[in-house]
């Protein structure tokens, strides 16, 4: 209960963050323009603070922080008084309500921009991405890549780290192939490999993109050393202690901690032939497995935890700049997801990218709850990610969005008069049917994935 609430509470921060930020755009630049603002509110329903402002606009704060609006003085919706012509929206230029629309969009991506900068004074603690193992027969392997090899480069793309490499091969999902620019272990040169991605794809919920390409990324090991056994558990019923090596399960020899897990969680109450080193001496234990239910399927626990070996320090990076140089990496991860954002967009509507990956609110909130899990940096990362996303989708050219208004706005400018009310109307009613029926799409993916 408290991990729901923790993702609600993270889910609200930030929608009402962006939104509020997108909103405050628009409020700028109507202001800047000379379009009378009359209510600028943060969020909706009951106001719980207001104060009137001397510029005459009143400024609110209302009971449900999921964003907010601002109302504009505009005579096809409010009694113009005489002289109030040149304050109203609609008697402003057609350029100058193309750019107070407009403001929005290029606010959140501001927003975007000056999160990965301060993410970026911070820093950003990550990895090298080195290849600790290869999977046989995957895409990686037939491409002749091997364990220790570190990724430099994907396309034309540079990448310092695991997150850099994960956004460079999504970029490239559809694409018959890609060049991965890798460079061995002890060398100063990097070389090409080329993977074959013809029929590749990926579930985003079960695998990253680099597992599902057969990649194992170097990270600390994970001995079949007992380090830790809870009290009360089958493993302590059984005599297992701090310091046992886990040998073998039945016949089957344990070399990782991994195998010794998958063959416990296939055995919820049945027993099992543990052999176990313990001061130079193999013992045989019978281990009986509890009992648990995840996802609706019993599967067995034992209560014991492993011996961990980090990650050495020479492989760990710390991605910190001063403010210019923040600065100038924050505008290029601003762009390059805004690059791919729109890539992603495209492929969605040529059918290469699955309607399976659209995520809707409960996505997000969950996203949003462990991003915030892992600290400020990591919330923020999360933060410019869903304000670039954000951005973009009120770009679409549907009429109840941003996009939509541009568009109208586009012809207006061409053809020299506005887009009638009643084709704005039908276009209106339109543009809301498709954005309900892709929220409905995602939040049907989202129950999909609980």
């Amino acid at each position: 209960m408290g991990g729901v609430l923790w993702n609600i509470g993270a889910f609200v921060v930030a929608l009402g963050l962006l939104v509020a930020v997108h909103e405050f755009g628009h409020f700028w630049v109507a202001r800047r323009c000379g379009v009378k603002v009359e209510r600028f509110s943060i969020g909706f329903g009951k106001a719980i603070w207001r104060r009137m402002g001397k510029d005459g606009t009143e400024y609110v704060l209302a009971l449900i922080p999921l964003g907010g609006y601002v109302k504009m003085l505009d005579g096809r919706v409010d009694e113009l008084k005489p002289g109030d012509e040149q304050y109203a929206f609609n008697h402003k230029s057609v350029w100058a309500r193309m750019a107070i629309v407009a403001a929005g969009p290029m606010a959140n991506f501001v927003f975007a921009l000056f999160a990965l900068w301060l993410m970026f004074i911070i820093g950003v603690p990550s990895v090298k991405p080195v290849i600790g193992e290869v999977r046989p027969a995957s895409i990686v392997a037939e491409a002749g890549v091997l364990p220790g090899m570190e990724i430099v480069g994907v396309g034309d793309e540079q990448t310092g780290d695991w997150e850099s490499v994960t956004y460079a091969l999504i970029s490239h999902l559809g694409d018959d192939a890609v060049t991965l620019k890798v460079q061995a272990p002890n060398t100063s040169y990097a070389t090409d490999k080329t993977l074959s991605l013809t029929g590749w794809t990926f579930d985003p919920d079960k695998e990253s993109p680099i597992g599902s390409l057969g990649i194992v990324p170097l990270s600390g090991k994970v001995l079949p050393v007992v380090a830790a056994v809870v009290a009360k558990s089958a493993s302590e019923k059984a005599g297992l202690q701090v310091g046992d090596r886990i040998k073998q399960v039945g016949d089957q020899p344990i070399t990782a901690w991994a195998q010794f897990v998958e063959l416990v969680q296939q055995a919820p109450g049945e027993p099992l032939q543990v052999v176990v080193e313990r001061n130079n001496s193999d013992l045989n234990v019978t281990l009986t497995p509890d009992s648990r239910k995840v996802q609706g399927k019993l599967v067995g626990f034992v209560g014991l935890s492993p011996q961990l070996v980090p990650l050495p320090d020479e492989y760990r990076i710390l991605l910190q700049y001063g403010p210019l140089q923040a600065l100038w990496h924050g505008a290029d991860k601003t762009w390059s997801l805004i690059t791919l954002t729109f890539d992603m967009i495209g492929k969605l509507v040529a059918g290469i990218v699955s309607l399976d990956n659209l995520s809707g609110p409960i996505s997000i909130a969950k996203g949003a709850g462990s991003s915030a899990d892992y600290g400020l940096v990591y919330f923020l990362s999360f933060l410019a990610l869903i304000s670039v996303n954000l951005g973009i989708i009120n770009l679409f050219p549907l009429p109840v969005l941003d996009g939509g208004h541009l568009v109208y706005f586009l012809i207006e400018a061409v053809t020299g008069k506005p887009v009638s009310e009643k084709i704005q109307e039908v276009g209106f009613r339109i543009g809301a049917a498709i954005l309900m029926l892709l929220m409905g799409i995602a939040l049907f993916n989202d129950f999909a994935r609980l």
